[in-house]
């Protein structure tokens, strides 16, 4: 699979979504959580916002998001693969008090209006997308002056560093062989390829300011493994 490829992406997400979030918590020992939570805590979302999570999936950031908006504001989750978005919905079902919604889109065309949102945020979804500098350049075009967007990650890392090769000892020695038992070899060993094409914290912020943001900010989470960019309009 070509890291970038909307289509493969697409459909590597329906085949996976009935174990995405088992997967999720497997493989990183559930901190995919904590990390989301930390992303949310920089954001600082508050009661009345409108928000949107990009590249939702199976609704996991957006659930947690929800519940900060209250009362008052709202969440849109949109993503490009179907079977993810009807887990979502379903999990959503269960909390009607949260103010979720959800759409099927493109991240680098979502056709929503300009200006709408006070904030955005994406958990590995960027590193999926063809063009990354497309995906920002969107984000900013949707989101109001003054909005925030947080953008959850691998973080890729130098081969020959201590860190980098821990990242690809897990990568092929831990993720594929667990995802292989269950028949996902390929759907995981797309992982490494995709980390091999992405761009650096530093790249990131550039790009990030390139696309019209007026800050950004790369941190480092999980000894250096996990990145997230902080952008402001």
């Amino acid at each position: 699979m070509k890291p970038g490829d909307s289509q493969s992406v697409e459909n590597l997400f329906n085949d996976l979504a009935p174990s995405y979030d088992l997967f999720n918590d497997l493989l990183s020992f559930g901190l995919h959580r904590v990390w989301k939570r930390q992303l949310l805590t920089w954001m600082q979302p508050i009661a009345g916002e409108n928000w949107l999570d990009v590249c939702c999936g199976t609704g996991d950031l957006a659930l947690s998001l929800a519940r900060f908006v209250r009362p008052g504001g709202t969440v849109l989750g949109i993503d490009s693969a179907a079977k993810t978005l009807e887990i979502a919905k379903k999990r959503a079902k269960k909390k009607p008090w949260l103010p979720l919604s959800w759409m099927q889109g493109d991240a680098l065309d979502t056709g929503l209006p300009d200006n709408h949102f006070d904030g955005a945020v994406m958990a590995f979804g960027l590193r999926n997308i063809v063009n990354p500098i497309d995906g920002l350049k969107e984000l900013h075009r949707i989101l109001k002056p003054d909005a925030r967007a947080g953008i959850l990650d691998f973080n890729p890392l130098i081969k020959n560093s201590l860190q980098g090769r821990f990242q690809t000892f897990y990568l092929r020695q831990v993720v594929v062989p667990l995802a292989a038992q269950a028949g996902f070899r390929d759907h995981y060993s797309y992982l490494e390829e995709s980390l091999r094409v992405f761009p650096q914290g530093s790249t990131q912020e550039s790009l990030a300011l390139e696309a019209g943001f007026k800050k950004a900010c790369h941190r480092t989470l999980a000894a250096g493994q996990m990145g997230a960019l902080l952008i402001h309009n």
